[in-house]
């Protein structure tokens, strides 16, 4: 596979992806919307209720769920041609959705070709299980794996057993459902199509991420530095190449943030349509990963202390949150039965496969620890999301491996340390909450920044102690950085960099600008790469030209909302 060819791909899964967003984004200002930040909330639903859509489908029916497949972009792509063509969207408010919708598209072509560096598009899924740290297991093929079956047998039992033993009813589908509905129109046999669309869907948290932003009135340089220290970040770059089903559940909370973290919030809590789409952005991430409930907790209990909507508002967004959850309990109660393997994994700390419920397997692995042993597990797992003394002793091996000359392995134990442990991988910017300590009387000068990053220091915290208390805490079970929210980190970035704007601002411009060039020196070697590739030329310049592109749009930007909803 070319790099040309590659491109194109990129370009088609762009448009596919995006079309029933932007068809909605274009038409709620019809409707009386005008709120830059709701109106990319409301996009992020679509595409993932479309996505659902196609999932249950094609379970029901291949010829149906194909037929589907094709509406779901002629419909889109003829609604948003009708609205451009009346002209009916405000050309200023136009501008605005499209930044976001660039910003994504460059973000995407960064982290495509950064990936495929050093070639392997040929092996796509073994080059991005190798890329940046590994090997990783085959996590990143089972969206795929299951996709294939319901994309030729529907609902036909028994659904066959993904290598490793997971069930289809073991992860949540909302990937399955994107790639479902994309493959008659763009795939192949050997990954490629696969891998620049499930790209494509991690790097959504840019378009969830710019409405936060935007909602939460920062200036324009610190939303910058914010974008640009997220997309070059371990998180980002490495769960956004190795395209297990993680950052995409995020882009879901970080759009869901926008609605309810910011000074929107006052006035989206007293509208019922306003509950349907704080639930159904909720949802989707659930029907993305069940370990979105650490940053669904956070986000409610926010929500709530910064004002209660009406039962009402709170009844609409119960039924809208059972309209996504109810039919996959269902499903993994009836059709592909236990479905709890995860749920045992994580919250009772057993990897085994077994006949108990999950309440009885949660139930006796407590009692086996017994008190101390349950307040040893606790311990570590706040310990780990520290780094704890593995860090250390890791960091230590890799400053050995560098004095020994040996700079790939040492930059393989530096990748392990930050993959592992939430604190660790925010890197230099942890020196923010000092900051803060120390310029607290200047709050005053950059209130909004001051203000944004408290919410987000508060969410990262009760996000952590929620997910320190909830995971069962033995080795099975810990808090290691991928068994949580992917939306944690990014609110620690944004907290950070916030908080160094708002108390040294023109230190912390160089400051972030130092820690994200540090983050690219890190990630750019192919440490492990396949066998017959090697670097390449033009996608080194891809990559530039997606991350040159990427921060001088960024910097375009609105200076600052001072209204609700600009």
């Amino acid at each position: 596979m070319s790099n040309p060819e590659l491109f194109l791909i990129l370009v088609l899964h762009l448009i596919l992806t995006a079309l029933p967003g932007i068809a909605v984004a274009l038409l709620a200002p019809r409707l009386g919307v005008r709120s830059v930040p709701v109106l990319l909330a409301a996009g992020m639903a679509a595409t993932g209720a479309v996505a659902m859509l196609a999932f249950w489908l094609y379970f029901a029916d291949p010829l149906i769920g194909e037929s589907f497949s094709y509406l779901a972009v002629l419909g889109p792509a003829a609604l948003t041609g009708w609205l451009l063509y009346e002209r009916q969207v405000p050309g200023d408010l136009l501008r605005q959705l499209t930044t976001p919708l660039a910003l994504w598209a460059l973000g995407t072509l960064f982290l495509v070709f950064f990936g495929f560096i050093h070639g392997g598009a040929g092996n796509p899924l073994a080059t991005a299980a190798t890329r940046f740290i590994g090997p990783l297991p085959s996590d990143n093929n089972i969206p795929a794996f299951f996709a294939d079956w319901y994309f030729h047998h529907g609902h036909d039992s028994p659904v066959p057993i993904f290598p490793g033993e997971w069930l289809s009813s073991d992860r949540p589908p909302l990937q399955v459902g994107y790639v479902l509905a994309q493959r008659p129109i763009a795939w192949d046999n050997w990954g490629d199509n696969y891998q620049v669309l499930g790209v494509a869907l991690q790097q959504l948290w840019i378009v969830g991420l710019w409405a936060l932003l935007l909602a939460a009135r920062v200036g324009r340089l610190t939303r910058a530095l914010i974008m640009v220290t997220v997309l070059v970040s371990d998180v980002a770059l490495l769960n956004g190449f190795f395209i297990w089903p993680k950052m995409l559940p995020a882009a879901m909370l970080l759009a869901a943030a926008a609605l309810v973290m910011t000074p929107l919030w006052d006035e989206l809590r007293k509208s019922l349509w306003a509950a349907a789409l704080v639930a159904a952005l909720c949802g989707l991430a659930m029907m993305g990963h069940g370990s979105s409930i650490f940053g669904v907790v956070p986000l409610a209990l926010v929500a709530a202390w910064r004002g209660l909507p009406s039962w009402r508002w709170i009844g609409v967004a119960v039924l809208v949150w059972l309209l996504f959850q109810a039919p996959w309990s269902a499903y993994q109660k009836y059709h592909d039965p236990p479905g709890n393997r995860l749920v045992k994994y994580m919250l009772a700390g057993v990897p085994e496969i077994d006949e108990r419920g999950t309440l009885e397997t949660i139930s006796d692995s407590y009692g086996e620890a017994g008190l101390s042993g349950t307040l040893h597990n606790k311990g570590q797992n706040f310990v780990t999301m520290f780094g704890g003394k593995p860090a250390v002793d890791t960091l230590e091996y890799a400053r050995d491996r560098l004095d020994e000359g040996k700079w790939e392995e040492a930059l393989e134990n530096v990748r392990v340390v930050l993959f592992f442990d939430l604190l660790p991988s925010l890197g230099l910017l942890l020196l923010a909450p000092l900051a803060m300590i120390a310029a607290h009387r200047r709050r005053r000068e950059h209130p909004e920044e001051w203000s944004f990053a408290l919410v987000c220091f508060a969410v990262l915290v009760i996000g952590a102690i929620a997910w320190g208390l909830l995971l069962f805490g033995n080795l099975a079970g810990r808090t290691v950085l991928h068994a949580g929210s992917f939306a944690l980190p990014i609110f620690g970035f944004c907290a950070c960099v916030a908080g160094l704007r708002a108390s040294f601002p023109r230190f912390a411009t160089w400051f972030v600008a130092l820690s994200a060039a540090l983050m690219l020196a890190i990630y750019t070697p192919a440490t492990q790469p396949l066998p017959g590739t090697s670097y390449s030329l033009s996608a080194i310049l891809l990559a530039i030209a997606g991350l040159a592109g990427f921060i001088a749009l960024s910097l375009r930007g609105p200076r600052r909302s001072s209204a609700p909803g600009g």
